[in-house]
């Protein structure tokens, strides 16, 4: 996500709650922000994810069927 981009319309969440979303711990999420696989913005001492970043990563993660055969 570039610097400039207009974050006006965007609903942000707490790391608590991404993770509750994506149902890991707080520390992925943390992880994930600190490596820049996941943006955020950062209010003080916390950090904001945007909803459409969650949304975004999630669906670059989805893995395309099964190729191991039981």
């Amino acid at each position: 996500m570039s610097a400039e981009q207009n974050f006006s319309a965007s609903k942000f969440l707490t790391v608590a709650e991404v993770a509750e979303v994506m149902r890991v711990s707080k520390m992925t999420v943390y992880r994930l922000v600190h490596s820049g696989e996941m943006p955020a913005v950062r209010f003080g001492r916390s950090y904001r994810v945007p909803e459409a970043a969650v949304e975004q990563y999630l669906r670059g993660a989805v893995v395309e069927g099964n190729s191991a055969t039981a």
